[in-house]
């Protein structure tokens, strides 16, 4: 059983929504996986026009959730010269892609039975 509640985890994905907006992110959804997975409650998946912007975008939720939160990402992994950033907050895992990328994986057709938030 995860750790963080399920409530917690959504005022978590909806602030980090909040903060990548502020950074000019594209297209940011969150999904419901509450239902679906064992691993995670909720995805938030979003795509940067530039590695720039993707490694600005990764740190900004980094910095502002520590700020706010007091939490640090359990893991981090990729970075922008991969293209693909997923920060892991336990019941939250959050995707940041180059439009490429996000494209290519699908993570939203690939996850379709997860209500969108």
């Amino acid at each position: 059983m995860r750790e963080d509640s399920s409530e917690d985890a959504l005022a978590l994905a909806r602030f980090c929504r909040d903060v990548i907006l502020e950074g000019k992110a594209i297209a940011p959804v969150i999904l419901d996986l509450r239902k679906l997975s064992a691993f995670t409650d909720f995805f938030l998946i979003c795509s940067a026009a530039s590695r720039p912007q993707l490694k600005a975008l990764a740190a900004s939720v980094e910095r502002e959730v520590e700020k706010a939160h007091g939490l640090h990402p359990r893991s981090l992994q990729g970075s922008p010269a991969s293209h693909w950033v997923v920060l892991d907050y336990g019941a939250l895992l959050i995707h940041l892609f180059l439009e490429k990328e996000r494209a290519y994986y699908e993570l939203e057709r690939l996850w379709g039975d997860a209500p969108v938030l």
